[in-house]
């Protein structure tokens, strides 16, 4: 799998001095690795960063900021991989549709050989190198839509809170199903959401996540971790 080039050092500097004025530094709840906690850079709230996001991009209607929030599924594989190193060490990681990168530094910090973030938004690139600095690890970063073709290169594939649309939960699920068969390891995760396989077989892992009102209309979620 060979990533694309980065983007323009002044856009990419321009992301990293965006998110860093709209977001804080804040360790995420149980995530700790080595006695340190796992840190990302977040938002407070989802409509300010949105509406910040958008004037920044002189667009409406984009994606929401999933780069500014560590989502419920995505700290439930992390919460796994952190208390079960085993899953990653020495292994090719790739975290898909990896939003802040929470997982993959997660994976990183866990022993992960080589850790590779993916997202179709670009402001993910800037939110990803910042909070793999901001812990101290390394990730390698792979934009673009990976679903319309075979998963390569990756030991393991983590994918956290993809099934919350109907037709992106299809193509996640055809595609990290895919993934497995070809001799991957791939685990998701998930606190609910309306378009989860009901084909899954039983989670091997459950948490308590803490989250917000905000974000879930809760401020705990109850969520699931399932091996494909």
């Amino acid at each position: 799998m060979t990533p694309p080039k980065r983007a323009a050092a002044r856009d990419f500097d321009s992301m990293c001095a965006f998110i860093r004025a709209n977001t804080r530094l804040l360790p995420v709840p149980g995530l700790v690795a080595g006695g340190a906690a796992l840190r990302l850079w977040q938002a407070d709230a989802v409509t300010p960063i949105w509406s910040a996001t958008e004037a920044d991009l002189g667009s409406a209607g984009i994606d929401p900021p999933f780069w500014a929030f560590p989502w419920a599924g995505g700290q439930a594989i992390a919460r796994l991989i952190l208390e079960r190193p085993d899953i990653v060490r020495g292994k090719r990681v790739l975290d898909i549709a990896c939003g802040s990168g929470l997982i993959a530094a997660a994976a990183a910090l866990a022993g992960a050989a080589e850790v590779t973030a993916n997202d179709i938004d670009p402001l993910c690139e800037a939110a990803v190198a910042l909070n793999a600095d901001a812990n101290g690890v390394a990730i390698r970063w792979h934009g673009g839509d990976l679903l319309g073709s075979p998963a390569t290169g990756a030991d393991v594939i983590v994918a956290g809170d993809v099934f919350y649309q109907r037709d992106m939960a299809e193509r996640f699920t055809e595609w990290l199903t895919a993934a497995s068969a070809a001799g991957a390891d791939v685990y998701a995760g998930d606190p609910g959401r309306a378009y989860a396989p009901a084909t899954l077989a039983p989670p091997i892992a459950e948490y308590d996540i803490d989250t917000s009102l905000d974000l879930e209309s809760a401020v705990l979620r109850r969520t699931r971790v399932w091996k494909l």
